[in-house]
């Protein structure tokens, strides 16, 4: 038999019960349109995720119980909604929950059994877990439920229930290759439970996380059915061919066999590229960050470099060209190509531009403080972070801090300079994705006939800071290709002075860079966020403490 699944991959926002509320109505009704048995959401869809120590809160936990009654109270007709909110135990502790609601009545709960305590997740701090399983029996299928973390462990008492479909609403944020797992993960899940797999994830960005959806479902052998595209809102319905109930369900909704009028042909959405990903995922992250945030429009240096030429073309994306606000703020030390580069920038995609010369301000500053070399360096970063700031309060942009993640590993910003802003785009990709990337970006709108909206130049020039004469940052760095392969293996992987040693790195080179990122966690600490992208972000997937006397440099 045949159940109709619409599983609901869209993007709610945290805090906002009444807003998340009409999303979920309007998905109902679009999945009533459809024909849909039963309306898949992904987890805590009612409240946002994650709600972190909002689940903490009384009044919070209150107002999503009083939420999901109100939501049951609205949802009519046959379908059942599989709806994710924040509930309490007996005693009163937080529980990340699902209600099964039908007939405007809550037939079922059921509460995650496993909490996530790794990257970016701190569950056991903000839930307690559930204690069992649950199987509901809709339209004379047994649909067992799990929600996210379930699935990472194993299934076996969901398959001794032998259900005929189990449904997994999910939160799972996006970082490079994860679709991978993720697909390898379901596949194994139902084959050992016996039974096809709707796996239901989120998309949209929430602070420094992004949800890149990539909603899938598997037959009983764990092969394909349906995938529905990456970082897209979007309701996907599909018919899965299930087992018709022979177990003992906690709940009877239903036994009547559904019956649609026209089959629905499944859509396997292709995989977006690598570098197609991670443009997304920081495109839909400073999106959503700037709108839930109440922002319209952002505002950036613009340096001539790659740096903020990437965040340029990324906020374009993000927000239209209408929206974002580019600022030229040459100083004595910059190079006649900085303007220029940012000028062609402005021209080939229509952003507001404007100069604003440092010089006159940095002056002010120098004949009423003796500073010299790096002193007089971090003044001029600071002379523009506190112009960008200006400009943001006088017209309401928030402001685009460019560091990328290379030079936020090893300290190379100035605090309350070049650090300064509401959001980091590009701050978890290194130097050398900074590189890949626009020129992926060029290639698509060269591709598309458009005008690539990064100058050539910004790419192929040697990077500079630019705050004295001739600077290069390889008189500070090490060259950014070799450097990011320290840090990929430092940073992400946690290989120690031995490890990387056997990576076949020289020792002096392995010193000099563990030393300049172990010193740089104050500064990262000060650091605006950004959209998380890789397997382990600077912020709460690593953390680490500032003072320290613990080093192998």
């Amino acid at each position: 038999m045949k159940l109709r699944l619409a599983l609901a991959q869209v993007n709610p926002t945290v805090g906002d019960l009444a807003g998340n509320a009409a999303l979920i109505a309007a998905t109902v009704t679009s999945a009533k349109e459809s024909g849909a048995d039963i309306v898949v959401f992904p987890e805590m869809i009612v409240t946002g995720y994650p709600v972190e120590d909002l689940a903490l809160r009384p009044s919070f936990q209150t107002a999503s119980k009083a939420m999901i009654t109100e939501i049951a109270a609205s949802i009519s007709g046959k379908i059942v909604a599989v709806v994710g909110y924040l509930d309490t135990s007996k005693d009163g502790a937080p529980q990340n929950a699902v209600a099964i609601i039908h007939e405007r009545q809550i037939k079922a709960r059921y509460v995650k059994r496993h909490l996530p305590n790794y990257g970016v997740f701190d569950e056991f701090r903000n839930f307690t877990p559930g204690a069992s399983s649950l199987v509901v029996r809709i339209n004379g299928v047994d649909v067992a439920i799990a929600i996210c973390e379930d699935i990472w462990h194993s299934l076996a008492d969901i398959a001794a229930r032998t259900p005929g479909l189990v449904v997994v609403p999910n939160g799972s944020p996006y970082e490079r290759n994860k679709d991978d797992q993720r697909l390898a993960l379901v596949h194994k899940r139902a084959r050992q439970v016996g039974a096809p797999l709707a796996y239901v994830n989120m998309s949209g960005g929430q602070d420094d996380l992004v949800f890149d959806g990539d909603t899938i479902v598997v037959d009983k052998n764990g092969e394909l059915i349906a995938r529905a595209p990456q970082f897209e809102d979007l309701v996907m319905c599909v018919d899965i061919e299930c087992a018709a109930g022979t177990s003992t369900p906690d709940v009877i909704i239903s036994t009547d066999v559904s019956s649609h009028a026209n089959e629905l042909a499944p859509t396997i959405a292709p995989r977006l590229g690598d570098e197609a990903q991670m443009w997304q995922g920081l495109v839909v992250g400073l999106r959503d960050y700037v709108k839930k945030n109440g922002f319209k429009s952002a505002v950036l240096g613009l340096s001539g470099g790659i740096d903020s030429a990437l965040v340029a073309a990324i906020a374009i994306d993000a927000l239209g060209a209408k929206n974002v606000y580019g600022v030229a703020m040459p100083s004595k030390y910059s190079s006649g190509h900085s303007v220029e580069d940012a000028q062609a920038l402005a021209d080939a995609t229509g952003i507001n531009f404007r100069t604003v010369s440092i010089a006159p301000m940095v002056d002010a500053f120098m004949s009423n403080l003796d500073l010299t070399g790096l002193a007089e360096e971090n003044l001029q970063a600071r002379v523009r972070g506190t112009t960008l700031m200006g400009i943001s309060n006088a017209e309401g942009h928030i402001v685009l801090a460019t560091g990328n993640k290379s030079e936020l590993a090893v300290g190379y910003s100035t605090l309350y300079g070049d650090a300064v802003g509401g959001f980091a785009p590009i701050k978890d990709i290194y130097k050398s994705d900074v590189w890949a990337l626009a020129r992926w970006r060029n290639s698509v709108a060269l591709s598309a006939g458009l005008r690539p909206p990064i100058p050539e130049r910004s790419i192929t020039k040697e990077p500079s800071a630019e705050l004295r004469p001739d600077q290069k940052d390889t008189d500070s760095l090490p060259d950014y290709a070799l450097l990011d392969q320290v840090l990929r293996l430092y940073v992400d992987e946690d290989h120690g002075y031995e490890a990387l040693i056997k990576d076949g790195f020289d020792p002096a080179l392995i010193i000099r860079v563990i030393g300049m990122v172990d010193r740089a966690e104050y500064k990262r600490r000060q650091y605006p966020p950004g959209t998380k992208v890789s397997s382990r972000a600077f912020g709460k997937d690593r953390r680490l403490p500032m003072t320290s006397h613990w080093s192998q440099s």
